[in-house]
């Protein structure tokens, strides 16, 4: 897990002194490519340009087979956007117990996006080789209390994440069958 000095050195490697910052079909692939070079197989861009700033905005890239620890936002308590820009991802929300809430499929064509309140235990999975998401948080982020990991999943880095988001895609996949209006 990187500590809180480098996660600033990358975030301010991100910093863009250009008043616009044109989300282009260029920045997705080039972001896209950092995210499957890299150990978590994911990244960050952002557009705000301290972590102070609010709201923060940004693009999360990730590639199939990241492991998003179930987590909420609640010191201090913060809503979230999701837009998804490229890819298909599933949109997992628990209860206190690990329990599903609801699960939503998310892809540009379909469910494009979701908006969910503070204070709720979220995950994603990504199904297709690789999702780009556009979030948005209220500031400041603090990476230190950012976010509260739930106690019954695996933290990332730790064993048993691997199997854990299989068995959670797994369990996703019937609940979106069982309430699917079709079933």
């Amino acid at each position: 897990m990187p500590t809180r000095d480098e996660h600033e050195k990358l975030f301010l490697s991100q910093i863009m002194t250009q008043p616009i910052q044109i989300i282009s079909g260029n920045l997705l692939d080039e972001l896209t490519v950092r995210a499957r070079a890299s150990s978590r197989q994911r990244t960050n861009h952002n557009f705000h340009q301290t972590f102070e700033e609010n709201p923060n905005r940004f693009l999360n890239v990730m590639v199939r087979g990241t492991y998003v620890t179930p987590h909420r936002h609640t010191t201090p308590p913060k809503s979230e956007s999701f837009v998804v820009l490229r890819g298909q991802l599933l949109f997992i929300t628990f209860d206190d117990k690990g329990g599903f809430q609801s699960v939503t499929r998310l892809s540009p064509d379909e469910n494009p996006g979701i908006d969910i309140a503070a204070g709720i235990w979220h995950s994603i999975i990504v199904e297709s080789e690789t999702a780009i998401c556009f979030e948005v948080k209220p500031g400041p982020y603090a990476p230190a209390s950012d976010k509260d990991f739930a106690p019954w999943a695996p933290r990332e880095g730790e064993a048993g994440c691997e199997a854990y988001t299989e068995e959670v895609y797994a369990r996703a996949l019937k609940h979106i069958t069982s309430n699917s209006p079709t079933a």
